[in-house]
């Protein structure tokens, strides 16, 4: 059910926006498990916030490089989710971006907030996954080149 503007919660903060990096080899997706608490426990895609007159493409890069060491050729953007986190009172809009030549092995330089990486086929996703990949994967979705 969609709330007007006008009939929104006043008290609660503005929606923020976060950035999924989407890693594809060899058929399979970059996965990790979160740590900390949001959305401790789920499976997601290395990403983060979008910081204040960051491109995506920019923050794609910073996102993948903080979190896992990796680089990535270029980014291109792919679709976004619109997730409200009624218990947490937070709401996000995350845009995707799609990692293109990313070549070596992710470490985890965040274990505070990053339990382990691993590289999945998009239909056998561990659960549970963090909302925004889980609505991205119910929207049908399906990047290019997984099994």
């Amino acid at each position: 059910m969609a709330v007007a503007a006008e009939d929104a919660p006043k008290d609660l903060p503005a929606p923020r926006v976060g950035v999924g990096v989407i890693v594809v080899r060899d058929g399979h997706v970059l996965v990790g498990e979160r740590r900390g608490a949001h959305g401790a426990h789920t499976w997601a895609f290395p990403g983060g916030h979008l910081e204040h007159g960051e491109s995506i493409e920019a923050c794609a890069a910073r996102e993948l490089l903080e979190e896992t060491g990796l680089v990535a050729a270029r980014f291109t953007l792919g679709p976004y989710t619109n997730d409200v986190f009624a218990d947490e009172q937070k709401h996000y809009v995350t845009l995707f971006a799609i990692a293109h030549g990313v070549v070596g092995e992710p470490a985890i330089l965040e274990p505070e907030k990053c339990a382990g990486w691993s590289w999945c086929r998009w239909t056998e996703l561990p659960s549970p996954r963090f909302a925004p990949l889980d609505a991205l994967v119910r929207s049908g979705f399906v990047p290019d080149g997984v099994g």
